[in-house]
């Protein structure tokens, strides 16, 4: 299953399918779930973006940020990394309980949030 195509990440040339990074980054023992987006950026056209909530017993640090990161590039390819990383208590979901990435990606645009 590849997704849908707006869900599609396209940094620097490379088009990212957000599935595939999600899996890597829930293989982690940290990670409870996640949602992977575009983040628009100047110069790579768009930045992986991973909004984490943490397993119990986890808390949000640089440190787990960079393990997390580290490990996506192990585990998929260096360059589907999420650049960005967001720790958050829960992630929008419709009533279905599919996550509602268009959601955190309005969020993005809207700048509610500090800059990731």
């Amino acid at each position: 299953f590849v997704g849908r195509t707006d869900d599609i990440i396209k940094s620097s040339g490379y088009r990212i399918g957000p599935f595939e990074v999600e899996s890597a980054i829930i293989s982690h023992p940290s990670v409870l779930e996640c949602a992977v987006t575009g983040y628009p950026d100047p110069i790579r056209g768009q930045v992986v973006k991973a909004t984490i909530v943490l397993a119990r017993g986890y808390e949000p640090s640089e440190e787990l940020k960079k393990e997390i990161q580290d490990h996506v590039k192990r585990v998929t390819a260096p360059y589907k990394y999420p650049r960005i990383v967001e720790f958050v208590d829960e992630l929008p979901k419709t009533i279905s309980g599919k996550i509602r990435r268009v959601e955190i990606r309005e969020h993005d645009l809207e700048g509610d949030g500090e800059n990731p």
